[in-house]
């Protein structure tokens, strides 16, 4: 029978990670709205002539390149009464680029500062919002934002809230294939020894157990963030080795 580790904190599964990174280019990463308008006629009619397996080509290729979650607007009246709201109904968050550096997913903040001068003539930029231009967008969050994506953009990315939810392809718990899978390794004159996979398990299962007892203790973030790193290398590696 198969078994399973429950992971310590979630990793990218490296067969799915560009479509993972093609999926977040597509939401807002604060609430997990899609960035396009579904009243976009142009688009509906698009997104319902394609067959699904297409849907997401076309509305990647109009989301990533936006830059913020559009808010609702209120339209007023000459007597200051709110009439109608307009809008996406999206939250107002800016939106960072995604970029893929080996097995991580950072977002980078475009600058929005303005220029300013020191004292000795050199020009700079000022800082910008509160949030940091580049940090990692570590498996645990990206699993977060796509759990917030609700059935409606689910259908327009072409995915399905029932059978293929996106925040799924984010690995939370690793299965154990049993040993009829990975045999011994017998060679004429040498010790028996265990497969490949056994030891690259072994390796998960340890390092594994190491971030569990780091966020146990509430180690410092770089020492966590070095280990996670190493279990997301020891998944990659036993599933594409």
């Amino acid at each position: 029978h198969f078994g399973h580790i429950e992971l310590a904190k979630p990793v990218y599964h490296i067969g799915f990670l560009n479509k993972v990174k093609k999926i977040l280019e597509c939401v807002c990463v604060n609430c997990g709205k899609l960035k396009v308008d579904s009243r976009d006629d142009e688009l509906m009619r698009l997104v319902n002539r394609v067959q699904p397996k297409y849907r997401m080509k076309h509305v990647w290729a109009r989301a990533h390149s936006i830059l913020d979650c559009h808010e609702d607007e209120a339209d007023v009246n000459e007597e200051g009464d709110v009439v109608a709201i307009s809008g996406h109904g999206g939250c107002g968050h800016r939106q960072p680029v995604i970029r893929k550096e080996g097995l991580r997913l950072i977002m980078v903040y475009k600058q929005t500062g303005q220029e300013t001068e020191d004292g000795g003539g050199k020009k700079g930029k000022s800082e910008g919002p509160n949030m940091p231009d580049k940090r990692d967008l570590t498996a645990e969050d990206a699993h977060a934002i796509l759990a917030k994506i609700v059935p409606l953009d689910l259908e327009l990315l072409g995915l399905s809230a029932e059978y293929a939810r996106p925040d799924w392809m984010i690995l939370t718990v690793l299965p154990v294939p049993p040993p009829p899978v990975r045999p011994f390794v017998t060679t004429p004159g040498q010790p028996t020894a265990q497969d490949d996979l056994t030891y690259k398990l072994s390796d998960i299962l340890k390092t594994n157990a190491t971030v569990a007892q780091l966020n146990l203790e509430g180690a410092a973030g770089h020492i966590a963030n070095d280990f996670w790193q190493l279990l997301q290398y020891h998944v990659a590696t036993y599933m594409d080795n």
